[in-house]
């Protein structure tokens, strides 16, 4: 994150801000203000809400916001953000990654596994950022300096379906519709053991562990989450699933399968069980999404078959029996 990026929005002028207004749930209430911001608003760390609000950049129904603060549900909050210079050190790199649909607002990639979608320590080359900047350096770089457009986010060893948003407008439309839930989201999945119900929901709060920050778990204060199961077929040892999800928390379908005790085959953060074919990943794919184009509002159904190395695990399967 550049230094310009974290001025406040006092240093620069309010009319240049980037507005972002949040209504807070019922299930948010007693909140932290800056960590509400953290979850809810893209590419922001709570350490950058907690410097936004410490500057005066942060309105909860109207007035400016005290540090510390926790949230009720009802208020309404009011975060300026400054507007995010072009970076200098965002390489554009032609990386094969399929285009499954495109028009004058949005691109829906294909991501194959291995492909991290944003810059971060480590990965600062070779991600789906660096792909978008090569295919279409017209994308401004919009909420946070390296991660343009860029709506929701698959882990780096998750495949499937990601959307990018050309512009501001086309972002914010996208932005609000992943907020409300109005988007559906599906995914294959295989996992350990034989389940036995055709169909099942997990409703499970998931927060970071407090054991182990580099984890999700299920905790009994954490954010509401939904997972909808659906069996597609069973082998002796694991089970093929269609997912669909809610609510969007991080690693949702790897820590829910984990918590019913069917983690995820290949995972190596949740559950890591050995598997007797060889996985070449965790075995997670976003196969389905359906959502509201910006410009004209008509809703778009787009699905991806599994790719070639989580197809051939299930050959194996089934030549096994």
């Amino acid at each position: 994150m550049s230094d310009t990026w974290q001025m406040a929005v006092s240093e620069i002028g309010m009319q240049d801000a980037v507005r972002v207004v949040l209504d807070v749930a019922p299930e948010e209430d007693g909140e932290r203000l800056d960590r509400l911001i953290a979850q809810r608003v893209a590419e922001i760390s709570r350490s950058y809400a907690q410097a936004l609000v410490k500057a005066g950049d942060v309105y909860v129904n109207g007035e400016p916001a005290r540090p510390a603060r926790r949230v009720r549900k009802g208020e309404t909050i009011e975060v300026l953000l400054p507007p995010v210079p072009e970076p200098d050190n965002l390489t554009p790199e032609y990386i094969p990654v399929p285009v499954i649909y495109e028009d004058d607002d949005v691109i829906i990639f294909d991501k194959p596994p291995g492909l991290v979608t944003h810059p971060a320590p480590g990965h600062e080359h070779g991600t789906l950022v660096n792909v978008v900047k090569a295919l279409r350096p017209d994308v401004p770089l919009l909420m946070g300096g390296e991660r343009p457009g860029i709506v929701h986010r698959l882990d780096k060893d998750t495949s499937g379906l990601i959307v990018v948003a050309k512009n501001e407008a086309a972002r914010r439309y996208l932005v609000q519709q992943w907020q409300q839930r109005d988007v559906v989201k599906r995914y294959t999945t295989l996992v350990h053991g034989v389940i036995q119900e055709q169909e099942g929901t997990i409703d499970a709060p998931i927060s970071r562990d407090p054991q182990n920050r580099k984890r999700m778990a299920v905790v009994a204060h954490g954010r509401p989450a939904r997972t909808h199961f659906r069996v597609l077929e069973r082998f002796r040892d694991a089970t093929l699933l269609s997912v669909l999800i809610e609510t969007g928390r991080t690693h949702q379908i790897r820590v829910h399968m984990d918590f019913i005790g069917h983690p995820v085959v290949g995972d190596q953060l949740y559950g890591k069980r050995p598997f007797r074919i060889p996985v070449p990943r965790q075995f997670l794919h976003a196969t389905y999404l359906k959502f509201s184009l910006p410009e004209s509002g008509r809703p778009i159904e787009v699905e991806t078959p599994l790719p070639a190395d989580l197809r051939e695990v299930l050959e194996r399967l089934r030549a096994e029996g």
